[in-house]
């Protein structure tokens, strides 16, 4: 297997989801710099192995696996360590609906992929829009310090709001693309569906899927 540029950011963000831990735990008052600056190289990181890979063409079907995973892994571990250190009901409930629809929409992908419907639960401009939302709340809120006065923490508590409910609507919208299909009006698994349900390059490879 040849890894491609876009794998390899991938691959970095994955390697950086223990150095978030430690960075946020260190005994430093800097430490929260450093966390909320490695979540930031994440988020970026993620826009730019998506854009690699439409602008150059370098799709695999190892990055449509790794890319969504590794976005999934960074917002739930970061939402856990922001959970923990300020363990509110608010903040729980806000984060376990972004966790919740995260494994919901994973299994919903998988599942269409199986009945050759895997187009049909498309990454929606709303989903584009959440994910910008949701990234730049946890680094807020792992920052967590004020900044001229400005209360950094409050501020990524609504931005998470915001984007739990963005969360709620696109995962929605995912279910209503999905409904023909739990109703049986979708094409049937067999072997040319399962062949070609994972081919759509544009599906997820080297991050060009941000749901």
């Amino acid at each position: 297997m040849k890894l491609t540029i876009p794998n390899i950011l991938t691959l970095f963000r994955i390697v950086l989801i223990p150095v978030l831990v430690i960075g946020f735990y260190l005994p430093y008052m800097w430490s929260n710099f450093l966390a909320a600056f490695i979540f930031a190289v994440c988020a970026i990181t993620d826009w730019a192995d998506g854009w690699i890979a439409r602008r150059y063409g370098m799709y695999s079907a190892f990055g449509a696996f790794l890319d969504p995973v590794a976005d999934k892994l960074a917002v739930a571990v970061a939402l856990f360590i922001v959970v923990q250190s300020h363990p509110t009901v608010w903040l729980a409930l806000l984060s376990a609906v972004i966790v919740g629809r995260e494994i919901t929409i994973s299994a919903l992908r998988e599942w269409m992929a199986e009945v050759g419907q895997r187009r049909q639960v498309k990454v929606a401009t709303v989903g584009k829009v959440k994910t910008v939302v949701q990234m730049l709340a946890i680094v807020f809120l792992v920052y967590r310090d004020d900044v001229f006065g400005l209360p950094i923490f409050t501020i990524g508590e609504w931005l998470l709001a915001v984007a739990a409910a963005l969360t709620l609507w696109s995962g929605l919208a995912y279910l209503r693309a999905a409904w023909p299909a739990f109703r049986g009006e979708g094409r049937q698994p067999g072997p040319a569906a399962s062949a070609g349900a994972g081919s759509d390059p544009a599906a997820g490879a080297g991050g060009a899927e941000n749901s």
